[in-house]
């Protein structure tokens, strides 16, 4: 394991803080983090949102099981999945999304099947939510090593900006645009492997727009909405696949037409909308929605 992710407390952040000066870390400041640290090649990095520590680098096994779940977090769950999580490893289906909240490129919808080999094979990978990888290298490899493990199976709808917008127009609320993405890849799935009885997805704010979304496809599956869903490896692999998936399509569209898109909502892409020369053809680069574009 060279890379691991885990919620923390307040009180675990300062506690944290001082088992790494007591064992000799070298601490530096790190955007969004309240600290990050580093010792050979092991990289511990505290993020603000969360909070949460991700941990990287060789060592990182033996730091999460001797260091943080003894000294910090008060647990044994490492090496102890199976037991914490059972539900993990029977077959199910795990959706995730990118793209929601950026204002450029497409909306992007992944699914992926576990059973428990193929659920042991995620974890040992480092498979995890898409949001604590910072790396582009990174989620492009993972992708690549779940879409190539045996009997694993996979889908991906890819909204570009042109049908996001036709289908926003039609749906009139993102919710339930993001929904019919959701049953859309069940569905796919559900064709690949039917067996499969049940599917997990992050808890939408109203849980009857998706499980309305999903009942409309009339499949026998049983859905299942909860929060922080991304720690299941279904999840979690469904979400790296997705990044993979629309990080791709930028950087398509980049060279395509010939400037940069960025990510996210902020201040670049404002400078984008007021570059962009193609007023005419905004449909096919953004979400038109977005009060950016107004």
């Amino acid at each position: 394991m060279t890379s691991y992710t885990k919620p923390l407390g307040e009180l675990d952040v300062q506690t944290l803080h001082k088992v790494l000066e007591e064992e000799g870390f070298e601490f530096s400041d790190k955007p969004y983090a309240h600290y990050a640290a580093k010792k050979g090649k092991l990289n511990i990095s505290v993020y603000e949102k969360g909070p949460k520590v991700l941990v990287q680098g060789k060592g990182t096994e033996d730091f999460v099981r001797f260091t943080l779940e003894p000294k910090v977090l008060g647990t044994a769950e490492l090496g102890y999945e199976e037991v914490n999580n059972p539900e993990w490893f029977t077959p199910h289906f795990g959706i995730d999304e990118s793209g929601k909240g950026d204002v450029l490129g497409p909306l992007v919808v992944a699914g992926v099947y576990t059973d428990s080999d193929l659920a042991h094979a995620m974890l040992e990978m480092g498979a995890m939510d898409s949001k604590a990888i910072k790396s582009r290298q990174k989620i492009a490899d993972l992708a690549k090593k779940i879409k190539a493990l045996p009997r694993v199976q996979w889908d991906v709808v890819v909204l570009k900006p042109e049908t996001y917008n036709t289908l926003y127009e039609k749906f009139q609320n993102l919710n339930r645009l993001l929904a019919w993405g959701h049953a859309t890849v069940i569905e796919n799935l559900k064709q690949k492997q039917p067996d499969c009885p049940r599917a997990l997805s992050d808890q939408f704010a109203n849980v009857k727009v998706l499980d309305y979304a999903v009942g409309q496809k009339n499949l026998d599956i049983q859905l299942q909405q909860r929060t922080k869903a991304e720690s299941d490896p279904a999840v979690a692999a469904a979400s790296i696949i997705a990044r993979d998936s629309f990080v791709s399509w930028m950087e398509d569209a980049s060279d395509e037409w010939g400037i940069k898109f960025p990510l996210g909502a902020g201040s670049p892409v404002k400078q984008f909308i007021s570059s962009f020369k193609e007023k005419d053809r905004m449909n096919l680069v953004g979400k038109l929605h977005f009060k950016n574009f107004q």
